[in-house]
């Protein structure tokens, strides 16, 4: 500070008003001066008791200066804080949502496998029940006895009563008697009998077998299940009699040539 400025402030007697604006000024202390340093319209700096008081006019006008700062801070603080409870309300939803479609999801699993075993357990019982009378009616069933195969005398007699069982299988009529009384007239019982002289002799087509049947009509009347040998016993008997169930009724019918 410039001697000749301090030395009017020391000569000078003070007033009561310079006394209250030194007191002001001593009282802003520390605070004050770190003020002082306040650049100008010249860009200078003035120190000295004039600065001093020109500072804390100064100083009024600067004194809101921190609190703007710390008001900006704290709506900033604010902002951030607000942000903040945003974001954790956000994750805090998410989380929520992904809990609840887990719980879904298990709750579906669970009533899926549910079902499954429900299904499951339902065939296994069907099975069960369906089992169940099999094996009974195999109990219950009588143990059949393997039946024997029937067998026939190779002889008229046992010719006879196999073509017989065949007919009567086939529904073709005739009886044991009808058929020994007209296989006697026709082959006196040679199964290998054959007619040469008839008309179907001179036609070509001579009768043959037990029953004396002419190829043609054999072919047509063959009963199946039997040879197609002609001169074969059994499938001559009972093609035969089928021919004579068809044009007269019964071979028992017939009493002379047919």
């Amino acid at each position: 500070m410039p001697k000749n400025i301090l030395g009017r402030v020391r000569s000078r007697a003070l007033t009561k008003q310079h006394r209250i604006a030194l007191s002001g000024v001593a009282a802003l202390g520390t605070a004050a001066l770190a003020f002082s340093a306040v650049p100008g319209n010249t860009g200078t700096v003035t120190t000295g008791a004039p600065a001093i008081t020109a500072q804390v006019a100064a100083g009024t006008s600067l004194k809101n200066v921190p609190g703007t700062l710390t008001d900006q801070l704290a709506g900033t603080n604010v902002k951030l804080d607000t942000y903040a409870a945003q974001k954790k309300a956000v994750d805090a939803a998410a989380a929520k949502k992904a809990a609840d479609a887990a719980a879904q999801k298990k709750a579906a699993d669970a009533a899926a496998q549910k079902r499954a075993a429900e299904a499951a357990a339902a065939r296994k019982a069907a099975r069960q029940h369906a089992a169940r009378p099999a094996a009974d009616r195999s109990a219950q069933r009588p143990q059949m006895q393997p039946v024997a195969a029937k067998t026939y005398a190779n002889n008229l007699d046992g010719w006879i009563r196999q073509a017989l069982d065949i007919m009567h299988s086939k529904g073709i009529p005739g009886s044991y008697n009808g058929l020994h009384r007209n296989i006697l007239r026709e082959s006196s019982g040679n199964p290998y009998a054959i007619n040469d002289w008839d008309v179907n002799a001179v036609n070509g087509i001579p009768s043959k077998g037990l029953l004396q049947v002419i190829p043609p009509t054999f072919t047509a009347y063959h009963v199946s299940g039997t040879s197609w040998n002609i001169y074969d016993p059994v499938a001559n008997i009972t093609a035969a009699a089928n021919y004579a169930a068809d044009k007269y009724g019964s071979i028992d019918n017939v009493n002379s040539a047919y």
